[in-house]
């Protein structure tokens, strides 16, 4: 069994099937009992991967990501049953927290050009205040949290592409197009909750997300400093 989580190509073809199956769970098969069985598999083969394959220099990289992952781990518990708002608002800040984590993984202390950060920025700014401005009326008490999610998630998303330049390009491009995926997911499942259906969304939100995650991880596991260049 060990094999499979130290072969990526296997583990993925693994990790894709079992995310399949929880999706059919959750758009053929009630709930209860079935998504609770379906659904935890998908973030613990994920927790498994990056154990086995953890090269983290430092201890606190490897506590971070875990935590990370135990994170969405309870977070997707607690939103299988989103109907309940108090389950929704509890799932929300784990959720939060395991984007914090991760953006904490992804900090790092080499320059960067803060032009080329300028226009990123204001790109993934400009998506979340259309995409909060279009729900804004049908959050209620819920406001508040959103945006300190998605504030979260800026953050995330800065600090990923902030990794170009200082680990290989594999490991870059593979975090941060999860974390691209991982907002599209992020973003359908709030206009699902807050404001109105959307096609294929129970599809879309699970494969979204389940793939996002396990991009970011994939690009932690596999990534190489890049060692800054001297004059000397």
């Amino acid at each position: 069994m060990l094999r499979i989580f130290k072969d990526k190509k296997k583990f993925a073809i693994l990790f894709f099937i079992v995310l399949l199956i929880d999706i059919m769970v959750k758009i053929y098969c009630p709930v209860v009992p079935y998504r609770y069985i379906s659904k935890p598999p998908v973030l613990i083969l994920l927790i498994l991967y990056y154990y086995f394959n953890n090269k983290a220099l430092y201890k606190s990289n490897f506590s971070w990501v875990m935590l990370s992952l135990f994170c969405f781990l309870v977070g997707d518990i607690l939103v299988i049953t989103h109907t309940n708002i108090y389950f929704l608002g509890a799932s929300l800040v784990f959720y939060t927290f395991a984007k914090l984590f991760i953006s904490f993984r992804f900090s790092h202390k080499s320059d960067f050009n803060v032009g080329r950060l300028i226009p990123f920025s204001i790109v993934i700014f400009i998506y979340t205040v259309i995409l909060i401005s279009y729900v804004y009326d049908t959050l209620g008490n819920f406001f508040v949290p959103i945006i300190i999610s998605y504030f979260i998630s800026l953050l995330l998303c800065q600090f990923t592409y902030l990794r170009k330049g200082v680990v290989d390009r594999k490991s870059y491009l593979s975090a941060f197009y999860g974390m691209v995926i991982y907002m599209l997911s992020e973003g359908i499942m709030v206009i699902k909750t807050f404001k109105a259906d959307v096609p294929l969304q129970d599809f879309c939100i699970m494969f979204f997300y389940g793939t996002g995650v396990y991009l970011i991880v994939n690009g932690i596991i596999i990534e190489k400093r890049i060692e800054p260049k001297t004059v000397f």
